[in-house]
């Protein structure tokens, strides 16, 4: 089932994030989460924002929200967007689906670009991007450094 976002997801929502932030590239994010942590973001991003999560037998397996990409005004119909499963919960197209309705309420909203930035290598999110007709708009460098490694970010974009 595919719904908004609560407060009491909270904790669920940083044991999915967490591993990301441990063990992965995905994320910049070097400290792991806590359950205040995520809510506070909840909070904040939701007053604009939308932020969905997938639940199954009562228990929260992802969630993708999109968030401020820039902050002057004139990037106020410019969206980012994010997507995270629990680890071993992907690749089974629940992805698509969250994604999708994501995508759906942006247009509601009246965005008009949505941008997914992307660590790479990573193509799960590459072939999630691009099924959903995002295209590559352009790559960075050595943007980021994390496990002593410089890492290049990618954006891809979809007008809505």
């Amino acid at each position: 089932m595919i719904r908004p976002v609560t407060l009491e997801d909270a904790p669920a929502l940083a044991d999915i994030y967490n591993p990301y932030i441990r063990d992965t590239t995905i994320t910049f994010e070097e400290v792991p989460v806590t359950a205040a942590d995520m809510a506070a973001r909840i909070t904040q991003v939701t007053e604009t924002y939308p932020w969905l999560v997938w639940e199954e037998g009562g228990r929260v397996l992802g969630y993708t929200y999109s968030s401020v990409w820039r902050s002057r005004a004139a990037y106020r119909h410019s969206t980012e967007t994010a997507i995270y499963f629990a680890m071993g919960q992907g690749g089974q197209g629940r992805g698509t689906a969250l994604y999708q309705a994501l995508l759906e309420e942006l247009r509601r909203r009246g965005f008009h670009l949505v941008l997914g930035g992307l660590a790479l290598p990573n193509e799960a999110s590459v072939r999630l991007h691009e099924k959903l007709g995002f295209r590559k708009s352009g790559h960075m460098r050595e943007a980021g450094r994390k496990f002593d490694r410089w890492i290049d970010v990618g954006f891809w974009e979809l007008l809505l």
